[in-house]
């Protein structure tokens, strides 16, 4: 039970230190929904969708409204669609109508967004996977509310190269195919290594193999309210800020449970798990970055940037996984460029590159996210930095992932304009130095020697 401090406490976080919980996930299952008939499969997936989440969104403004939480986002997520469609997808045409009566469903029950327009191909690619890679240019191009993601490869399998050279041009084909809106379409789109079953956030989410036939995930957000209570222990040893962030985590993922819970009682769905994430806007004050300054640097980005991040991120999950029953997802700090305007303007300053953001990545939730790069960057350039990322993630075994916005007819210096979370972003250079003999070679990189840990 709360009792009247904590509730004053928390009151003052949501109202002066932009705390909210980011987002209700519902993830689905789709697995009943499959058939050889394209039109069947339509009709099944729409027909779960609107049945299963016809209450989400108001569950979400109720519970919201009852305890004063803001609760930004009202998503679902769905099992891959490579999956769903392998049996009646014959071209990249049957995949893209999928794709359409998603965003039909998400939009008759209201949500923000909806993630699983997904293929798993860490290994190997089978043919209707890969008609659904093919598929994401015009499927994200034709729908507002679809979110698609692509997994290139793990600890236990290494990276698929074949994947990550053919990502590389589906990233670029996207963004030619949603230029008219400065390529907004890769804003929707992220390739990963070592995903997990059970995230909330987006552009990520997918409702894995392992889970029930419906869950909820929630995702708990606050990098202002950390900077708040880091205000008040400046130059204090680093035990005493590990200390204050692990106890302001826990009054975080305190909220996050309880919408949780209320929310899998309301809806009558499996509670799954509270995401600990620390996940910025672009609201003034609700920045990641500014944390890292609070902790002593003048930009994210001068050195000790990492080993800030590192601590931050250890100190967040010590301290949230002892306020929930269940913790998964991704659960740490996100270092989103766009959507973090401290970042935002750390690369403006010139403190932060692409290079120190994929140093940073070792240690953080994610990987390199929401950037703008170039609309030339070479196909094969953007391959080479996904390559690089899923690196780390499988050398480490922690998910990372690339979400980069190739903007069309945009170059270093300038700026581009999202809206809403996925906020603004200067367009940052990348290296010049040409990789194509490497990504083009084929095949896969092996696993890691400690993969075969049994």
């Amino acid at each position: 039970m709360l009792n009247i401090f904590e509730v004053a406490e928390t009151n003052k976080m949501i109202e002066q230190m932009n705390l909210d919980v980011r987002t209700i996930t519902l993830g689905i299952s789709l697995l009943d929904c499959i058939d050889g008939d394209i039109d069947k499969v339509c009709d099944n997936i729409y027909n779960k969708i609107t049945t299963k989440a016809k209450d989400l969104v108001k569950t979400g403004e109720d519970i919201s409204l009852e305890l004063g939480i803001p609760i930004v986002n009202k998503r679902i997520s769905v099992t891959p669609i490579g999956l769903i469609g392998a049996s009646a997808c014959k071209t990249t045409d049957d995949f893209v109508k999928i794709a359409l009566t998603l965003d039909k469903a998400a939009k008759e029950v209201g949500v923000n967004f909806i993630g699983g327009y997904t293929a798993l191909v860490a290994k190997g690619m089978t043919p209707a996977e890969e008609l659904l890679i093919r598929s994401i240019p015009d499927a994200l191009a034709q729908t507002d509310r679809i979110m698609s993601s692509v997994n290139l490869g793990s600890t236990k399998t290494g990276i698929n190269m074949d994947a990550v050279r053919l990502m590389g041009d589906v990233i670029k084909e996207t963004a030619e195919k949603t230029k008219d809106i400065d390529s907004l379409g890769c804003t929707k789109l992220v390739v990963l290594c070592n995903p997990p079953d059970d995230n909330p956030f987006m552009a990520g989410a997918f409702h894995g193999m392992t889970e029930a036939d419906s869950i909820i995930n929630v995702g708990v957000s606050g990098p202002g309210v950390v900077k708040c209570a880091l205000e008040q222990v400046r130059g204090e040893s680093f035990e005493v800020l590990c200390e204050t962030i692990k106890k302001t985590a826990f009054k975080i993922t305190r909220v996050g449970q309880l919408v949780a819970k209320k929310a899998s009682e309301r809806l009558g769905v499996p509670f799954g798990i509270v995401d600990l994430s620390l996940a910025p806007t672009p609201a003034i004050g609700d920045s990641v970055a500014d944390v890292l300054c609070e902790m002593g640097l003048e930009y994210a980005g001068a050195p000790g940037t990492t080993a800030a991040l590192a601590m931050l991120n250890d100190q967040v999950k010590k301290g949230g996984v002892m306020a929930s029953s269940y913790v998964g997802g991704l659960s740490g700090a996100f270092i989103p460029v766009s959507e973090d305007q401290g970042m935002i303007d750390a690369v403006v300053a010139g403190a932060l590159t692409i290079e120190k953001l994929e140093a940073m990545t070792c240690v953080c939730s994610v990987g390199l996210d929401m950037i703008a790069i170039p609309g030339d960057t070479p196909n094969t350039t953007i391959a080479g930095i996904i390559a690089d990322e899923l690196a780390i993630g499988m050398i480490n075994q922690k998910t990372t992932a690339v979400r980069v916005i190739p903007v069309i007819g945009k170059g270093v210096g300038e700026n581009v304009e999202f809206g809403g979370l996925l906020g603004h972003a200067p367009i940052m250079p990348v290296n010049k130095f040409d990789c194509s003999a490497f990504v083009n070679r084929g095949g896969r990189i092996p696993a890691p020697i400690h993969s075969f840990k049994n």
